[in-house]
């Protein structure tokens, strides 16, 4: 029987192994409805690999290895989900753009037509709706059969999103999405997740301190696959309970 808490996400002292080696280390983690947690820490202190987890990502690298639980409204992702279902209910963005070499339209509409036939109109409307909310709809939406790769770094980034918004996720998992961008491009990616907040739970992995301070609501800081600290951004900026959350926020490391 499923165990509700009431967020989107539980994670249960979990443990995350490659082989031998062990990447993450009793992580105990959740996510609210309509919140933003952004993950801060050094290069390979886990969390890139701990974003990955939460949609199974890790299921494709040999020898991984994961104990402990992660919860998605209160079901085990790892127990009897789906995980094609599992990937439609928590989407994915890269840190590098990567539309598919097909028009903007096919780029959004390819998820919704892997899951089953819709009639044209339903169609349309579903990737009107996704290039909408992902701000971009405005700025394609007379060339929408042209190739994705035309469009600039910033856009492609947007399209992406569109594209996992097109598969009606809970959860939206981002990867660094803006560390291929330029200062502008980056500054519409910001805005666009505190407006998808109202619709979405996200989860994003930043190196970039003022970019977590801007649009999370909570703020996780790993170290050497530790999850050190978690808690409210401002609190965790302004006044955090471990020295080594304060060092690294601080410029004394990482």
């Amino acid at each position: 029987m499923a165990e509700n808490t009431g967020n989107k996400l539980d994670i249960r002292e979990r443990d995350l192994f490659y082989g031998e080696f062990q990447a993450l280390k009793q992580i105990n983690f959740t996510l609210g409805k309509r919140e933003i947690a952004a993950l801060i820490g050094p290069s390979g202190c886990g969390k890139s690999t701990f974003l990955r987890a939460l949609n199974r990502m890790n299921d494709l690298i040999s020898g991984c290895r994961i104990t402990g639980k992660i919860m998605l409204d209160g079901e085990d992702i790892y127990g009897g989900l789906d995980v094609t279902e599992l990937r439609s209910r928590v989407g994915m963005v890269f840190q590098k753009p990567n539309p598919f070499s097909m028009s903007i339209f096919d780029n959004v509409a390819y998820g919704p037509r892997m899951r089953g036939p819709r009639n044209r109109a339903a169609l349309a409307a579903l990737v009107e709706r996704s290039l909408v909310k992902a701000a971009l709809w405005n700025e394609v939406k007379d060339r929408l059969k042209s190739p994705a790769v035309r469009l600039s770094g910033g856009q492609q980034q947007r399209l992406c999103i569109a594209r996992s918004i097109a598969m009606e996720p809970e959860i939206i998992l981002m990867d660094e999405p803006t560390s291929a961008l330029d200062p502008i491009a980056t500054g519409r990616i910001e805005e666009l997740m505190v407006e998808l907040k109202r619709d979405y739970s996200i989860v994003i992995v930043t190196h970039a301190m003022h970019q977590a301070s801007r649009v999370s609501d909570r703020t996780a800081f790993f170290l050497l696959g530790e999850l050190i600290e978690y808690g409210g951004t401002k609190d965790v900026f302004t006044n955090p309970r471990d020295r080594r959350t304060e060092d690294y926020i601080s410029g004394r490391f990482g």
